[in-house]
């Protein structure tokens, strides 16, 4: 897939945001040597960049040389109606949901190729598995991201496919696919988590429009004695997005 040759070109723009990406893709804060090469520029060409977007607060030093991308992007795209209002929808929703199963619950979108976790419940209880507010991960690597996949238009899903196909984040296509269409037929995720053994995904989408606008999801850990049973976790995660979706489309 090709893309078109760009019509306009601002150089000091380009810097800037290809330095904001690459925080954005980095593991550990990076030094001014590191993200220049990473770009393919000089550290004379970005030297300039970087103190403009540490003074603006876009970036900040971690460590004495190293850069790290600060939460101001995730704020200001909090701040869009659309996401404004879906957190509003969803936050009453999921503190109850939180306490009557006694499991922690977060909420995640679609960002490129990406779920970005936007809002959480951590547990009523002392035990739980909680996932920060903007953690990130490829769409084909979580419950949350096969979720948002599964309950979109035929287009978008093929938009996706190619921005992970060109992010290297696809790994198998043919089994995400099936997978994301299982959980459209069964209308919910119930899978073992990828990252923490004896943790199970439950996932359910908030639909707006009959697409998913977010996905609702409860690491569900299993305590001894059973407090909650998951099947009665899952009925209660399905009524908790159903009523956030038609809150959303009231």
């Amino acid at each position: 897939m090709t893309s078109k040759p760009a019509k306009y070109r601002a150089p000091a723009l380009d810097k800037g945001l290809d330095i904001l990406e690459l925080l954005a893709r980095a593991n550990a804060p990076l030094t001014m040597t590191g993200i220049a090469a990473a770009i393919g520029y000089s550290k004379g060409e970005i030297f300039r960049m970087l103190q403009v977007l540490e003074e603006r607060g876009y970036i900040a030093r971690e460590t004495e040389s190293g850069y790290a991308l600060t939460n101001r992007l995730f704020l200001l795209g909090m701040e869009r109606p659309p996401v404004k209002s879906l957190v509003e929808a969803a936050l009453p929703v999921m503190h109850r949901l939180a306490r009557d199963v006694l499991q922690p619950c977060h909420l995640a979108v679609a960002s490129g190729d990406q779920m970005v976790v936007i809002a959480r419940i951590d547990p009523p209880d002392d035990l739980g598995f909680v996932v920060r507010v903007g953690h990130r991960l490829p769409l084909s690597r979580s419950t949350s991201g096969a979720v948002l996949f599964a309950f979109q238009s035929d287009e978008v899903r093929e938009h996706w496919l190619a921005l992970m196909d060109a992010a290297g984040a696809l790994g198998k296509r043919k089994r995400f696919i099936a997978q994301a269409d299982d959980i459209r037929a069964q209308g919910y995720a119930m899978l073992p988590s990828g990252d923490v053994d004896a943790v199970t995904d439950l996932s359910a989408p908030i639909l707006r429009h009959g697409f998913a606008a977010g996905a609702l999801t409860i690491p569900y850990v299993e305590r001894r004695p059973v407090k909650v049973p998951i099947k009665a976790v899952l009925e209660r995660l399905r009524a908790a997005v159903e009523g956030i979706s038609k809150e959303l489309t009231a």
